[in-house]
């Protein structure tokens, strides 16, 4: 038998565990045997054992179970199953990945797994119903982006957004944007770039999946000076869904109780500073926006914008604003 045959024999060993091997179900010699002949390459027993021992001296963990359920099965492989339900979740989660890519993208996670493994993946797949994105072309969008991003240039695209219909309306009235993107961010389920609007000239950001007929061009970025300006890290906190507003320092008084809610929005290192009975201050950076004034909102008489005084007071106007919505006509 030639080297390549051994090769070639020894793949198929390898698939076969990979497939249908785990702690639970290990593979038996018999078993790794009927399997070499079914694709056609014979086989015994001294065979099977020098392929296994190849297998793991390359640095394949493969362990053989004694007595009643001898066998072999791959201990190790590049994903855990608690790892590839994390995936699972991930994807099933992701609002930008449309349904059809969602289940495709399962399928692919499941064949990391063992068969048996997999089907307690799909056991928890729940993506009818969900609200997933409508444009199939996200993917291709973040790749074009990545590599407008890897070569420095900027690009092209419309972008859009749906009206009543669901019908596209595009934003400038159909005329592309010419940015220089520098970042993709994701964020509430969502992809985002953030770029160098060269009309406007100021840093922006767009979401993905609303993103159409992106171009790269051949002229460098512009605006690498704001993007470094930018705290990436920090740049979706600030960004309360995302939206757009101008970036100011604000305190706001909570009540102890909402600290967890705090610290989930900020993170483990904001300061709180402990302020009359039962309340805390906080100092933080955000974009000003109707999204921002609901989040406080949100928590009642629990939070309260302390300043400055014209955030204080916009955020008082967009409050008499949603009262108006709901007072009786006379």
């Amino acid at each position: 038998m030639s080297k390549n045959t051994n090769r070639v024999r020894l793949l198929y060993v390898l698939r076969l565990l990979n497939e249908k091997s785990d702690s639970i179900h290990p593979v038996s010699t018999e078993e790794i045997i009927e399997y070499l002949g079914e694709q056609g390459y014979s086989a015994d027993r001294r065979t099977v054992y020098d392929d296994i021992r190849a297998l793991s001296a390359f640095g394949y963990d493969i362990t053989q179970l004694k007595g009643r359920y001898f066998g072999y099965y791959l201990a190790s492989r590049e994903f855990g199953s608690a790892e590839l339900k994390l995936l699972v979740d991930s994807v099933q989660s992701s609002r930008f990945i449309t349904v059809r890519k969602t289940n495709e993208l399962i399928k692919k996670i499941e064949s990391l797994a063992s068969s048996y493994e997999g089907k307690d993946l799909q056991r928890q797949v729940y993506v009818t119903g969900r609200v997933k994105s409508m444009n199939e072309s996200v993917f291709n969008n973040v790749d074009r982006i990545s590599s407008a991003i890897n070569s420095s240039v900027s690009i092209r695209f419309k972008y859009f957004d749906y009206d009543t219909s669901v019908k596209k309306v595009y934003h400038q009235g159909g005329k592309p944007y010419s940015v220089s993107p520098y970042a993709l961010i994701w964020d509430n389920e969502n992809y985002y770039l953030l770029g160098y609007d060269e009309d406007a000239g100021i840093m922006k950001h767009f979401r993905v999946d609303k993103m159409e007929s992106i171009v790269s061009t051949d002229s460098e970025r512009k605006g690498a000076d704001l993007f470094r300006e930018e705290d990436l890290s920090g740049y979706s906190v600030m960004h309360f869904g995302m939206y757009h507003g101008d970036q100011k320092r604000v305190r706001i008084r909570f009540r102890n109780r909402l600290a967890g809610q705090v610290i989930d929005r900020f993170g483990k290192e904001i300061s709180m500073i402990p302020d009359s009975d039962g309340w805390f201050n906080i100092d933080v950076r955000v974009a000003v926006s109707p999204v921002f004034f609901s989040w406080v909102f949100s928590f009642g008489d629990g939070a309260e914008i302390i300043g400055p005084a014209d955030v204080r007071e916009d955020a008082y106007e967009y409050l008499k604003t949603l009262i108006s919505q709901y007072e009786q006509n006379d």
